[in-house]
């Protein structure tokens, strides 16, 4: 009869979890279709972005603008420090989402530290700070207060001290570890240099623009926000890929918890029909002794 007990209690257990997983598949689920749309409707203006700087940019204008040069190497009196952004969530129970994404950093970390760069790390995301935390490693900055619901203007307060730092010649490179965002199931994790901005290339077909104010003046101005909309899909990518993540590792731990109740059930009713066998052995038992 202990036995017993002890099984409907855990059914009643795994009864309780698989209600919770449910739920938070669910919530997921209706998160990430918001999440998608804002992945989505960032799209369009950062390809327009990257056209009209890739019909602006020449090899003279290149030479003019600090965040199109790339900077000397060490060896010749370069700058020795390199920034690297990591993306992660504040949550957890999104299966192996923030490991792989705490993974892709420290190993853009170390093929930087191994080429003689002094690496700032700048922390967005519980899981990730506290990881690095854990290590030991003092980080640049820690932002926690993004969520899911990344806008415009955090992304131009992560990267504004970057900009400048690099524009001053004080940094040799910006990397952003983030989640490419390719579906609900392929979120795989990517170190996207952000600094120096790489030119796009000019399309086939050649345009005659009539530019006012001047090419220069607009570059100044595109420039910056290209690395600003960049960190934007960055944050809204990984967003989108964390509630894709979760609602995949709720459904399968929905899904386990189903196998595991119906082992329990399966244990239980075989124990309970033993009993019951016993339970009538032993009065045909008495009975048959009565009558003798």
């Amino acid at each position: 009869m202990a036995k017993s007990r002890q099984l409907k209690g855990r059914i009643r257990s795994v009864q309780n979890t698989r209600k919770i997983t449910k739920t938070m598949e669910l919530v997921a689920t209706s998160k990430l279709k918001r999440a998608q749309d804002r992945v989505v409707a960032a799209r369009p203006y950062a390809d327009a972005l990257r056209d009209v700087i890739a019909d602006l940019v020449t090899p003279e204008l290149a030479q003019r603008f600090p965040l199109l040069r790339q900077p000397a190497p060490i060896a010749r009196g370069g700058p020795r420090r390199a920034a690297v952004i990591l993306l992660t969530s504040n949550r957890g129970l999104a299966g192996g989402f923030n490991a792989n994404l705490i993974k892709e950093a420290r190993r853009r970390i170390e093929t930087l530290e191994a080429d003689g760069y002094v690496v700032e790390l700048y922390g967005v995301g519980r899981k990730g700070i506290g990881f690095f935390r854990y290590l030991g490693r003092t980080l640049a900055s820690e932002r926690i207060d993004i969520g899911d619901r990344p806008t415009a203007a955090h992304a131009a307060e992560i990267v504004a001290p970057l900009l400048e730092a690099y524009a001053a010649g004080e940094l040799a490179s910006v990397d952003l570890v983030q989640a490419r965002f390719i579906s609900a199931l392929q979120t795989p994790p990517a170190a996207v240099r952000i600094l120096p901005v790489e030119a796009p290339a000019p399309g086939a077909a050649a345009r005659d623009y009539l530019l006012a104010p001047s090419a220069e003046a607009i570059l100044e101005e595109l420039l910056p926000q290209y690395v600003r909309n960049a960190v934007y899909r960055g944050l809204v990518e990984t967003a989108a890929a964390e509630h894709g993540a979760r609602r995949t590792a709720m459904k399968n731990a929905t899904d386990n918890a189903g196998d595991i109740l119906e082992l329990l059930k399966r244990t239980y009713n075989r124990q309970r029909q033993a009993q019951i066998t016993q339970e009538i052995a032993e009065i045909v038992g008495g009975a048959a002794a009565l009558q003798g």
